[in-house]
């Protein structure tokens, strides 16, 4: 059966049209599709921009710290037990010893915000990266990598943290986030590993696999891009789980107190008595009010960023589809926070 050359299927369709484009065309449609068209899908969610403006004000908090724009909290620097906004010049009080409270939650900022990072970047890097592969290629990568994440799945995850955080000692907080998520992401490569063995069934990924294109190349465009908003929630989880999980360590005291946390602030609070105290109330309420509002802002900030990477979402703002779909139907997943 013979096909003209106006019948045939071009599989190349995707860039058909770049010979006959200019570099500044190149370059408007790469910032229309990459910059203008996420940005719009993330800014028309409420969430992402109450999300947003929470997780800029922490990092607004930490730039304070790191350039040492607000005093370093020390003893008997201040009256003690001042009161929320008794003294202007310490807005949250001071502790027991005198301590500036507001210092102690700023500079603990930083050090949080790098390890919820580290640890969140690490357990869901780790997790597409095995859970992609054992699910595209299947067979004995599949069985081996699977196998893998079933033992670390069965290593108990609480008393391993504790045991390396107490040979290692860690202090740097990079380091620290990931011991916290060193076996996180079993879990989830599994649950991705179940994604990627319905997406590879797909038309477009056969088309691929029968025109040559390596494996590398099919995982990052045709794969992960269809597994970002289910990425995106997780990565979330895996956040909040390192900011909760340091927390409690610290003020257990299983992690060394060389670097503030706010977690060395809650056991500070309680072995002062503050739980028992009204006086001391706002020593405790501090670090709890500092933990909840970052813990917000990654949810927020999460469900609205689940958008962006929705295909239906992001075709509809760009003006190239009719459906009708409402926001609800398009929020799906998100739903799951």
């Amino acid at each position: 059966m013979k096909h003209t050359e106006s019948e045939s299927v071009d599989w190349r369709s995707e860039g058909s049209s770049a010979p006959d484009l200019t570099t500044g065309e190149r370059a408007r449609e790469l910032y229309e599709e990459r910059i203008r068209t996420p940005f719009l899908v993330a800014w028309a969610d409420w969430r992402t921009r109450l999300g947003a403006l929470i997780i800029g004000g922490y990092l607004l908090v930490a730039l304070v710290a790191v350039l040492g724009l607000w005093r370093e909290p020390s003893t008997s620097q201040a009256p003690r037990y001042l009161m929320l906004f008794e003294n202007m010049n310490y807005p949250l009080g001071t502790t027991a010893s005198g301590t500036d409270l507001a210092a102690l939650i700023i500079h603990s900022t930083p050090d949080i915000l790098l390890m919820i990072t580290a640890g969140a970047v690490w357990a869901t890097g780790v997790a597409v990266a095995i859970g992609t592969l054992a699910g595209y290629k299947g067979g004995r990568v599949d069985r081996t990598l699977m196998s893998v994440s079933d033992l670390v799945m069965a290593i108990p995850g609480l008393p391993l943290v504790i045991i390396l955080a107490v040979t290692l000692n860690p202090e740097n907080p990079i380091l620290l986030g990931i011991i916290i998520n060193i076996s996180y992401w079993a879990g989830l490569g599994r649950s991705l590993r179940s994604q990627v063995l319905t997406i590879r069934e797909n038309d477009y990924v056969e088309a691929s696999r029968t025109m040559g294109v390596s494996t590398p190349r099919i995982i990052v465009k045709d794969i992960i891009p269809n597994l970002m908003p289910y990425v995106t929630v997780n990565f979330v989880f895996a956040a909040r789980y390192v900011m909760f999980a340091s927390v409690g360590l610290y003020f257990l005291g299983v992690l060394p107190y060389s670097t503030q946390n706010w977690g060395v602030t809650l056991n500070f609070a309680y072995s002062g008595g503050a739980l028992f105290s009204w006086s001391a109330a706002h020593w405790l309420l501090a670090p709890m009010v500092a933990i909840m509002g970052l813990s917000l802002g990654l949810i927020l900030l999460g469900q609205g960023m689940d958008r962006v990477f929705n295909p239906r979402v992001r075709t509809r703002m760009a003006g190239e589809s009719k459906s009708t779909a409402t926001d609800d139907e398009d929020a799906g997943v998100t739903e799951v926070l």
